[in-house]
């Protein structure tokens, strides 16, 4: 058992994007599949695919890099997690983070739903906040 599937998804990201894989893959759940969702919206990964297995299905993330072989940049410079299990992390509709002065973003988990910060800025609501990602 994974003690924070959130957690553990990330850091599958951020080691698969640190050594330049082109795919990473993980235990789906529907809350990951929302983060994935989020992160393809906001141009920082290429896409998902959840591919059935037995006895769980499997979430399949291909990560996005431009440049050639010797000049690889990476979509997301950093990705890092702000609400834990020991530590939930919750803002209201005016404190919404915004990464980077807006370049990057932070991704809330609402009462409608998973979303990016900057869309939970224009619906006018918080919720926790998941991470932060540039």
């Amino acid at each position: 058992m994974i003690p924070y599937p959130i957690g553990d998804m990330l850091t599958r990201i951020r080691n698969a994007n640190s050594c330049f894989h082109p795919s990473v893959s993980m235990p789906h759940s529907k809350m990951k599949e929302a983060v994935a969702k989020v992160l393809e919206s906001e141009g920082y990964i290429r896409g998902i695919e959840v591919v059935a297995k037995d006895p769980q299905p499997e979430l399949k993330i291909q990560l996005k890099y431009q440049g050639d072989r010797a000049d690889t940049v990476c979509a997301i410079n950093s990705i890092h997690l702000v609400s834990k299990p020991s530590r939930r992390v919750y803002v209201g509709k005016d404190n919404v983070p915004q990464p980077l002065a807006g370049m990057g973003i932070s991704i809330i988990s609402t009462s409608q739903g998973i979303i990016s910060g900057k869309e939970a800025k224009v619906r006018g609501i918080g919720g926790e906040v998941l991470c932060v990602v540039w």
